[in-house]
């Protein structure tokens, strides 16, 4: 990744690090002891957490841009609910690739049984988290401490949507540096983040509106959990918030061994019956190890339970219909209220279709000419599946004869501006580097097609990666946990 404009670290970082090696140790403890934790993935034991990779200071972030971010989620989350009940614009924009990847075709099939059948209930909630970085390649270069013009959004995701306790850990965690290395002053400009609360009183509210109150909520978790504590507390905090919500943990696979429908449709499993199911899993292939868990899958849409997300939700959140959006005209199907559209626009970065037509051939024709100005993704969710680089031009080159092209989408480049900061990650020594960082912003939102009961703004994450790195998923390795400092 090229490297953008600079911002200035919140705290002047010592040139020797060992310096704050005290306080390094410290934080490391307070984050295990915590709950800012993950396990260990090549020595798995189920019994043993080691520390999330976090930064040791919080990233600066301008103040007008996350204020944007946060007052534009709300319309967001409409957004994607709109496009989630809009049957005609799923099927026109997904209907290739549908036809060359079988993950997405699978998800299609089931969401046409369920819509033919009537989709069963009406309600669906959506735990839709928005995610975005600074953008600097629009900056005017004779203004010299302009670092960077807008934020733009990378995707949507509306489905296993995590961090929602690690963003708030993120904050406790760099108040408690900023405290032991006394800079008191600098606690004003971490923003208050309640996304864990957010998401959670979503599930519960979900729970509620299904009116019994002996049921439970399901979480489809997957079948080896790394990402550990970012799920327990989700349950922990439901139990305090509503100690009377269970919330039970099951896979795809005891779904496919144990849940039946009873006569109501309800959703049974071990004798419970389930109000909401709540995904963590089922958002790539892996996790699919047979057509019994996509079974399981059908049997969970075609239930009474509220699911989170519905198929179509999972649809909405694909990047194909997300790149369909960023079309001309497009927003404008789903809002009436010229200000929307405008808000949503503003936010949208380039994303192009691979379609064999004349717009799919002109993003084959760019993505091999300047492959170091765009990603490729592919329909995939849970990071370390997009494309950079010089291998764009291989890739490209490789499948633009085949139909398996449309089921890619090419993306912008975004160039964010550049900070020092230290990271710190189990069994390593404290690194300084340049770091790059990406927000995201959580919304909830519950409704059927014709009218939204629940729709809130309810938190944020940050997560900030090397600068030279591509990828920046905690759990899959690449990234690390952070924070905004507001500037």
């Amino acid at each position: 990744m090229a490297d953008g404009p600079r911002l200035n670290s919140c705290v002047p970082i010592p040139k020797d690090i060992e310096q704050l090696k005290d306080v390094i140790e410290k934080a490391k403890d307070w984050a295990l002891m915590h709950g800012v934790g993950i396990r260990n993935k090549k020595e798995f034991n189920p019994d043993a957490l080691q520390i999330v990779p976090f930064t040791f200071f919080p990233s600066a972030f301008p103040r007008k841009e996350f204020e944007k971010a946060v007052k534009i989620q709300p319309i967001l989350n409409e957004l994607i609910h709109r496009v989630a009940f809009c049957h005609s614009f799923l099927e026109e924009n997904l209907k290739d690739t549908i036809q060359v990847d079988e993950f997405t075709g699978n998800l299609y099939k089931i969401y046409e049984t369920v819509r033919q059948e009537g989709i069963n209930p009406r309600l669906s909630l959506g735990s839709v988290r928005a995610d975005m970085m600074l953008e600097t390649v629009c900056c005017y270069p004779d203004i010299e401490e302009q670092s960077y013009c807008c934020w733009k959004q990378i995707e949507i995701n509306t489905i296993a949507s995590g961090f929602g306790w690690l963003g708030p850990a993120g904050v406790h965690l760099h108040r408690f540096i900023l405290q032991e290395l006394g800079h008191y002053d600098k606690l004003k400009n971490l923003p208050e983040n309640r996304a864990l609360e957010g998401v959670c009183g979503g599930l519960i509210e979900a729970w509620k509106l299904f009116k019994n109150p002996k049921a439970v909520i399901l979480m489809v978790i997957e079948d080896v959990v790394y990402n550990i504590c970012d799920q327990r507390f989700h349950e922990f905090r439901i139990s305090e918030l509503s100690p009377k919500t269970r919330v039970i943990r099951r896979t795809l696979t005891d779904l496919a061994q144990r849940a039946t429908l009873d006569a109501d449709k309800n959703l049974i499993i071990d004798n419970e019956v389930v109000a909401v199911v709540y995904y963590r899993s089922a958002y790539e292939p892996l996790q699919f190890h047979s057509q019994k868990e996509w079974d399981a899958r059908l049997l969970a849409e075609r239930s009474s339970a509220i699911k989170c997300p519905s198929i179509h939700y999972h649809l909405a959140g694909t990047k194909k219909v997300q790149q369909a959006l960023a079309r001309p005209g497009a927003v404008e199907q789903f809002f009436s209220d010229p200000e929307k559209v405008t808000a949503v626009r503003d936010v949208f970065t380039g994303l192009y279709s691979l379609d064999f037509d004349e717009l799919g051939e002109d993003a084959v024709k760019k993505a091999i000419e300047k492959p170091e100005r765009y990603v490729l993704k592919p329909q995939r969710e849970g990071g370390g599946n997009n494309i950079y680089g010089e291998k764009i031009r291989d890739v490209i080159t490789k499948i633009k004869g085949s139909r398996e092209r449309t089921g890619w989408i090419l993306m912008d480049r975004i160039v964010p501006p550049v900070q020092e900061n230290i990271i710190i990650r189990a069994s390593q020594p404290a690194a300084r580097t340049d770091t790059v960082s990406e927000l995201g912003i959580f919304g909830i939102i519950i409704g059927d097609s014709n009218e939204i009961i629940y729709n809130k703004q309810v938190g944020h994450m940050l997560r900030s990666k090397e600068s030279t790195a591509d990828e920046v998923g905690v759990s899959a390795g690449f990234g690390a946990m952070d924070s905004p400092y507001l500037y």
